[in-house]
């Protein structure tokens, strides 16, 4: 049986497993509201899905035409927009925003004030550290060409990306990779590859020993 807090919002037709949590003040299956330049879809939203055993925290955000697996924890003040698919066990920390149109595989983890921009992959068992930005605009706005080339990152299995690293438009991180606190990725970083530095270049492989069974 679901446990649903008093102050919560639960938007008609949302879809709750076994076991959900929605904890003070959340609100589950928002419907978004676009500005007139969003390049966001305006179809019409299937219900939220939410997983048994999941728990949406106090004061998060989880917008209509998502889907969350089983053991999801959306931290508090959190955000997971519209048509997201996020894995079991995926953990979205506090504060953290998860933009529209994301996937993210199983039992990764998405720390505290990071932002997953919309269009995005993130494959299972990646690790994103705390304020880590990823971006999927190289016009900012500006031109109609950015609409056919808008694009998040790539982050392959078990990736690993430091705090406060930033991401470019379209950048893929390879299985493995790890990718250093402040780091600045301009381009494509190659699978087991350790990358630092702005701009960020390789400086050696990730170790056997921590590579994931």
């Amino acid at each position: 049986m679901s446990r649903v807090a008093e102050t919560a919002v639960v938007h008609p037709g949302v879809e709750l497993g076994d076991d959900v949590v929605v904890g003070d003040y959340a609100v589950v299956g928002k419907q978004p509201v676009l500005g007139k330049r969003s390049t966001a879809s305006r179809a019409e939203l299937p219900p939220l899905v939410v997983g048994e055993g999941s728990a949406i925290l106090a004061g998060a955000v989880v917008f209509a035409g998502s889907r969350l697996g089983a053991g999801v924890i959306v931290g508090d003040q959190a955000c997971v927009r519209e048509r997201c698919e996020l894995g079991d066990e995926v953990v979205i920390g506090r504060g953290a925003l998860i933009e529209n149109d994301t996937t993210i595989g199983a039992r990764t983890r998405v720390q505290a004030n990071a932002y997953v921009t919309a269009y995005s992959t993130v494959e299972e068992d990646v690790f994103i550290a705390p304020c880590v930005v990823t971006t999927n605009d190289n016009y900012m706005g500006r031109s109609e060409a950015r609409l056919a080339e808008m694009r998040g990152a790539t982050i392959r299995r078990g990736a690993r990306i430091g705090g406060g690293a930033v991401l470019l438009p379209g950048i893929e991180i390879g299985e493995e990779a790890f990718v250093g606190a402040g780091a600045v990725v301009l381009h494509d970083v190659p699978a087991r590859a350790v990358v630092v530095g702005n701009p960020a270049r390789k400086i050696r492989d990730v170790p056997d020993e921590e590579l994931l069974s």
